[in-house]
């Protein structure tokens, strides 16, 4: 009676099991969906693509269309970065193609300013225009103060391709009583923008990095050339939407 009872009580637990695994796995799956949509990155920088997003058991497919080769890495590394994602099929389908020749050239460092202006927290992407002619960026718009123009400059003579820039934009004479409100951002977006803030930077382009994100703590790890450009890494970080702080474990080699 008793090795019935053992049988049949296994027999119980096999059934339970077969039922409450898939159950966990499609929470599991349901959530990395809901966690990529709610991203700082998804709702940012790729709202105007065309994505639609499937898990099952961890493994993730992206779907759609995406204005550049730039939003389709953004998107396979942001659901990359999420908790229980164990691998990503990337199917997402560019556009239009990479720019080549000189006035795509200049519309490729456009969109890299752009986009580097929009990681940084010190500078306003929004209320600045950016124009580009034979590589030399030309600024419009309006700045919260002196710091913030002259930030915005070094910025954009920063991004590799950029061979000058023209500062014509205007402080703004309208006093703010308000603080700037710090957006709660998920880790997984906060890697993704400190991740392509340096590789557009020209002074980190050439950095092997590696970024990681703990509840807004940064760690970068990797190997510097020498003492500067570890610091200019960390200094860069410490200026992309969502960071806390910085610990910066780069080698100098």
């Amino acid at each position: 009676m008793k090795a019935k009872h053992g049988v049949a009580l296994m027999a119980t637990v096999v059934v339970l099991m077969t039922i409450v695994a898939p159950v966990r796995a499609s929470k599991t799956d349901d959530q990395i969906v809901s966690s990529f949509k709610n991203t700082y990155v998804f709702k940012t920088f790729l709202k105007g693509d065309d994505i639609q997003i499937k898990s099952k058991n961890g493994v993730v497919t992206l779907t759609g269309t995406v204005s550049g080769s730039i939003h389709k890495k953004m998107a396979q590394e942001t659901a990359e970065n999420l908790k229980g994602v164990k691998s990503v099929d990337n199917q997402l389908t560019v556009k239009e193609a990479e720019p080549i020749g000189n006035s795509d050239a200049d519309e490729w460092i456009k969109v890299k300013v752009q986009m580097t202006l929009s990681f940084h927290r010190s500078t306003n992407a929004s209320k600045t225009d950016i124009s580009v002619k034979d590589g030399k960026v030309t600024l419009r718009g309006d700045a919260a103060s002196q710091g913030q123009k002259d930030l915005t400059a070094e910025y954009a003579k920063d991004i590799d391709g950029v061979k000058d820039v023209d500062n014509q934009m205007t402080v703004s004479s309208a006093k703010t009583t308000a603080e700037k409100v710090e957006e709660n951002i998920d880790d997984s977006s906060i890697t993704v923008q400190v991740k392509y803030a340096l590789m557009f930077h020209r002074s980190t382009s050439a950095l092997n990095t590696k970024v990681e994100t703990n509840n807004g703590v940064v760690t970068l790890s990797g190997k510097a050339k020498n003492a500067d450009a570890k610091k200019m890494a960390g200094k860069l970080a410490e200026d992309i939407n969502g960071v806390k702080s910085v610990n910066n474990q780069m080698t100098i080699e």
